[in-house]
């Protein structure tokens, strides 16, 4: 049996993808504590520094300590907390020194490429592990600090979990979990009465160095890239701004009559 290739959480923005959304300031989230998984890099730094332009405080979790410190320091109005999303323990000490949390984002993830003929079982569990454990721990752990006052959990689900690739069977597999738990926990807090709202955001093909250590597997990056760019409609990858301009949408007061909703950024790839 073929072994899966199994990537990494998204790092950094590419240096070719120059051009940036313009975030200002505008105190859409000024006075909210955001706590944001996989914050260290890629999407969710992207998430964090809208969040903070906004006037929210940003408490970065991740696994790398080195990044997230150095964007906590960088940013000034965050801070970071090591967190291993599957490990209930870890939830709890991450989250113990905040009496309240506004925002939850539920955005750290890795993507295990690979059929139903390669994908291992230890490689299937661990993306469920991390996609989808991950979620329901931490929405199951933050959820007793936000019912009371309010809040909106945001979880980071993804074109694949509503259209499905041969080759991502095990990331099909979680992001689609992750998309229905999303609207069951968006009924459960309406039928209880917690003023706490439960979102999804599921971008397409979104630029930054995951997509840069996949094409480095290719024998041709070129061809490779021209497939990516093909799925979206509007011609070109998504950038990790864009998708943190829905992100703070939905952490905002704005989307107070919003929940149990997919919010699908992702270039007219899912029309």
């Amino acid at each position: 049996m073929a072994s899966a290739r199994q990537l990494p959480a998204a790092g950094r923005t590419d240096a070719k993808i120059s051009e940036r959304t313009q975030i200002v300031a505008a105190g859409r989230l000024e006075g909210k504590l955001a706590f944001v998984t996989g914050g260290a890099s890629g999407v969710g730094a992207a998430i964090a520094r809208a969040f903070v332009a906004e006037g929210a405080e940003a408490i970065i979790a991740d696994i790398d300590r080195a990044a997230g410190e150095a964007l906590a320091g960088e940013l000034g109005r965050a801070r970071f907390v090591p967190l291993d999303v599957t490990s209930e323990q870890n939830w709890q000490d991450a989250l113990a020194p905040f009496e309240r949390i506004d925002v939850l984002v539920n955005n750290a993830g890795i993507t295990t490429l690979g059929s139903i003929e390669e994908v291992t079982l230890d490689q299937f569990r661990h993306e469920l592990d991390i996609d989808v454990l991950g979620v329901f721990l931490g929405t199951q752990t933050a959820l007793p600090k936000m019912k009371a006052h309010g809040g909106s959990i945001i979880n980071m689900s993804s074109l694949s979990g509503v259209r499905a690739s041969a080759n991502l069977v095990a990331y099909n597999a979680a992001k689609a979990a992750v998309t229905l738990m999303t609207k069951s926990c968006a009924l459960h807090f309406a039928e209880k009465g917690y003023p706490v709202r439960c979102n999804s955001i599921h971008p397409g093909a979104i630029h930054t160095p995951i997509i840069d250590k996949v094409l480095a597997q290719s024998d041709d990056p070129d061809a490779l890239y021209r497939s990516f760019v093909k799925v979206h409609p509007v011609g070109r990858l998504g950038r990790p701004e864009e998708i943190a301009a829905m992100a703070v949408y939905l952490a905002s007061d704005e989307s107070a009559f919003t929940t149990g909703a997919e919010f699908r950024v992702d270039g007219g790839a899912s029309i």
